[in-house]
């Protein structure tokens, strides 16, 4: 067994992306280095021994919503993409499935498909009715209303 934490590095680096995506005065660099924090955070989920598939998928929900912010909707939408897969493949909490869809939406919005958007929202909204923890739902939903909306 290798010296290196994963699982703390994981948490790590999830938490400090966070501390970047919170900013509303990133610069270039900034934004470069939240990238790499939202995927070595990923990398490091990925590396821990009995890892869930909700970790992994909220690993891709992270990315998907630094690219989203720094409008990358092909690469918001493809990890989205893969995190709704993994949500559908089972062994998850309730709530990942409506987290999923809420970056599948968010991603399409940022593309510009607002229909896709709007799909993808209704979906999420409907899944989050069955989300039995009222937190959980509550983040679920203070997401989805800052969701990209139409011009």
């Amino acid at each position: 067994m290798s010296d290196i934490d994963h699982r703390r590095l994981g948490v790590d680096l999830y938490n400090a992306t966070w501390e970047l995506l919170d900013r509303d005065d990133r610069s270039v660099e900034d934004d470069d280095a939240m990238i790499a924090r939202a995927h070595a955070s990923f990398h490091h989920w990925n590396q821990v021994e009995d890892v869930r598939p909700a970790n992994v998928g909220r690993g891709h929900w992270l990315c998907s919503r630094v690219h989203a912010v720094l409008g990358q909707a092909d690469t918001a939408a493809y990890h989205a993409a893969r995190y709704v897969a993994i949500s559908r493949a089972g062994d998850v909490d309730d709530w990942d499935l409506a987290a999923a869809l809420e970056a599948s939406a968010r991603a399409a919005a940022v593309g510009g498909d607002f229909d896709a958007s709007d799909r993808f929202e209704a979906e999420a909204r409907q899944v989050c009715m069955r989300v039995t923890d009222a937190e959980d739902r509550e983040v679920v939903e203070a997401d989805l209303a800052t969701l990209p909306r139409r011009p």
